[in-house]
């Protein structure tokens, strides 16, 4: 057999893995002195998925006088002397072709137990540690004991510090695990409508070539594509100290979100263009699979012990970091992937705010064609004979439109031909034909069918995310969701797969006391209810909304079928954990208490809104900026129920202790203004600009302590 050289590499490291052991028996004292060598591992450290009887050990060596793979050693002891070693594991190759990070799979520890490790670089006869890390396994399955862990998600660098990270390093917390939930980087490199370029904490690409090349208010920016972009990333985020010494300190368990592919994708595809050309890049995927696999210590059950071997993860279409891990008698994580087999958003970004969706029969045949019965749901077969001129001045706006879009002439034409035909709402139709650039009279409703269109649903522009992904009419959506989730067989909804929600409902019988659902996005409900709300314009005015249909929002059957089989376990003893939407949250949602952690240093929730309120032309004297920005932790509770607590404008962490009969969670958080001021010299500053907000957890009820 001829085998290649990486290979045969890899061969060798299998054969030391085995060798030098993995068991938590005594493997002898350490070897000669070591020498400060964090010169030769950047990132520093990691460990990440703990379970009883191991943990999954990361590092990167890099040695510039020396490129290609490095061989260097590991070190685990129960004291930070090292001076008696449980685990030795000598001649691991970390491979150049993974840009030198390695990840070793360490078995059979003691459950329970705090461990300290290193990893050991050798070179010109001396020996160069790395930074010492401290981990912690699993309770055992039979441990009665409480679990605390941290929920934190969203930490953009650029411009941005980890406050977040370095007050939790600071409370020097007990914690078995911090559950990181997404968006651990984030894919470009200055997106002007949220992100700052320049200055100490830039983002910036080696590759621009095999970059992706992006606009937005007059700024040139880059989002990642190569396999190159992606480690970039990781490489500068992980270079932050305080981000460091958390990893230095505590075992992490991850899940993806979006940013470490790309912004509110759905498998492979992309939004960067809202529709305008088909976003789904294959190659693009797998090669921000390979740097998250390449840089996350995540744990492959079925995988050996020893150094877990890259290449031999599958990748999108086939990736799976679905998971389930115990921690004592009394919780069960259950970590789910929200974006790799999900269908697109209901409403499409492309989608003609014209086209009728849902017909009088179909309105009739649901039972809800009485809440849809004004003029304003009217409309019209635009390819009769009556309405030529109005089907010719519609094609001709929505060319228009979409050139100005950035469409260039010939799509343009194919894209209206495809779109403007058929049943087309009056709301949109006559918005056109009225303009005083068409100049024509409006259609009237007398007579007319009534139906729901994109229209109704919050969509009047061609290609956008508001009324596709934010900001999108909750009733006309509802409606319409469920006449897909019908018609498709639940299809239409299908976030998890069917793989992978056969997994879950296996895992939701598991013997554990709680079930700790992880999600990457929020399953709180975020409703503007505005309809009693009488000083507002239109289209806002007795409207409800939901404000983001990335999230479980927008697929609100699916959700509610979820939250379902999570109130049904044993004792109703379900939790949901969450990040995403930059803002933090308690509320039972189906009888199921949701916890939204904050975002660590992510723009806010309440600072995002302002800046597009204002930018739509509403000041911070107008109603819609009152109930959409000042006041909408307020706004929120009005328009869910089942809301306990919201703060849309701090980062920080959340932390949750998980008990036999209940458990308790603190949000700790800082107000946004302080995201920019860098506190690495001022640790006792920063822990007075944080404030501690905590909640009692039982079945279905949660309650302010």
């Amino acid at each position: 057999m001829n085998l290649s050289r990486r290979t045969f590499l890899e061969a060798l490291v299998v054969v030391a893995g085995t060798i030098e052991g993995c068991s938590s028996s005594n493997a002898g004292p350490a070897a000669s002195p070591v020498e400060d060598g964090t010169r030769y591992f950047p990132q520093s450290i990691a460990s990440g998925d703990p379970r009883p009887d191991g943990v999954v050990l990361w590092t990167r060596i890099v040695d510039d006088t020396a490129p290609g793979d490095r061989t260097l050693s590991l070190e685990v002891a129960t004291a930070a002397d090292f001076q008696s070693l449980v685990v030795q594991k000598k001649d691991l190759v970390a491979l150049g072709l993974h840009d030198n990070a390695i990840k070793v799979k360490v078995t059979a520890l003691d459950a329970r137990t705090t461990y300290f490790y290193r990893f050991v670089y050798e070179s010109g006869g001396k020996r160069f540690a790395s930074k010492t890390g401290r981990t912690k396994t699993a309770p055992a399955p039979t441990d009665d004991v409480p679990v605390k862990f941290a929920v934190a998600s969203c930490q953009d660098f650029g411009g941005r510090y980890y406050n977040a990270w370095h007050h939790l390093t600071e409370l020097d917390l007990d914690l078995d695990c911090v559950l990181f939930v997404g968006d651990y980087i984030y894919e470009t490199t200055g997106d002007p409508s949220f992100q700052s370029s320049g200055g100490p904490r830039a983002v910036s690409f080696s590759d621009t070539t095999g970059a992706i090349t992006l606009e937005a208010s007059g700024a040139t920016y880059f989002a990642a594509q190569s396999v190159s972009n992606y480690r970039d990333l990781y490489k500068t985020f992980r270079s932050d100290p305080f981000l460091q010494k958390a990893h230095e300190r505590y075992p992490f368990v991850f899940i993806w979100d979006d940013h470490e592919y790309s912004d509110d994708c759905h498998g492979a595809t992309a939004t960067y263009t809202d529709g305008r050309v088909d976003e789904t890049n294959v190659d693009r995927r797998r090669n921000a699979e390979l740097a998250y696999f390449e840089y996350v210590p995540l744990d492959i059950p079925e995988a050996p012990a020893g150094v877990i071997d890259v290449d031999g993860l599958p990748r999108y279409p086939d990736s799976r970091i679905y998971r389930d891990l115990g921690f004592g008698k009394h919780v069960r994580l259950l970590l789910a992937d929200y974006r790799t087999y999900r269908p697109d958003h209901l409403i499409p970004e492309d989608a003609y705010p014209g086209a009728v969706v849902m017909t009088q029969d179909a309105l009739t045949a649901a039972g809800i064609a009485d809440a849809f019965a004004s003029d304003t749901f009217a409309y019209v077969d635009i390819d009769l004979p009556d309405y030529g001129l109005a089907k010719t001045l519609l094609g001709v706006a929505y060319q228009q439109l979409a050139v100005a879009a950035g469409l260039d002439e010939a799509a343009a034409k194919a894209r209206a031909a495809d779109a403007v035909k058929g049943l087309l709402a009056l709301a949109y139709v006559n918005a056109v034909l009225t303009n005083p650039a068409v100049g024509l009279a409006p259609i009237a409703a007398t007579g007319l069918s009534r139906g729901l269109a994109w229209v109704h649903m919050g969509k009047r522009d061609l290609f956008s995310a508001p009324g596709s992904r934010y900001v999108v009419i909750k009733d006309a959506l509802d409606a319409y969701a469920a006449y897909k989730y019908a018609a498709t067989a639940g299809a239409s909804e299908d976030v998890y797969g069917a793989a992978q929600s056969a997994w879950l409902d296996a895992a939701l019988t598991a013997p554990e006391t709680w079930k700790v659902l992880v999600s990457s996005v929020s399953m709180t409900s975020l409703v503007f209810d505005l309809r009693a709300k009488t000083d507002l314009p239109d289209p806002f005015l007795q409207t409800r909304f939901y404000l983001d249909a990335d999230q479980w929002d927008g697929f609100p059957y699916r959700r509610r079928e979820l939250l379902g089989k999570l109130a049904g376990v044993a004792g109703s003893k379900a939790l949901v954990v969450a990040g995403d939407i930059h803002a933090s949250f308690a509320s039972v949602e189906e009888g199921v208490a949701c916890l939204t952690g904050p975002a660590i240093s992510s723009e806010t929730i309440q600072a995002g809104a302002a800046q597009v309120t204002v930018a739509a032309g509403f000041d911070a004297a107008s109603s819609i900026y009152r109930y959409v920005v000042t006041e909408i932790d307020a706004t929120f509770k009005a328009g869910n129920p089942g809301m306990a607590f919201s703060n849309t404008d701090g980062h920080g962490f959340l932390v949750v202790e998980v008990r036999a009969d209940d458990a308790i969670a603190t949000f700790y958080a800082l107000p946004s203004s302080e995201v920019k001021v860098d506190y690495a010299e001022r640790s006792q500053d920063l822990v007075a600009k944080f404030t501690a907000t905590r909640f009692r957890v039982v079945p279905g009820v949660i309650s302010a302590m």
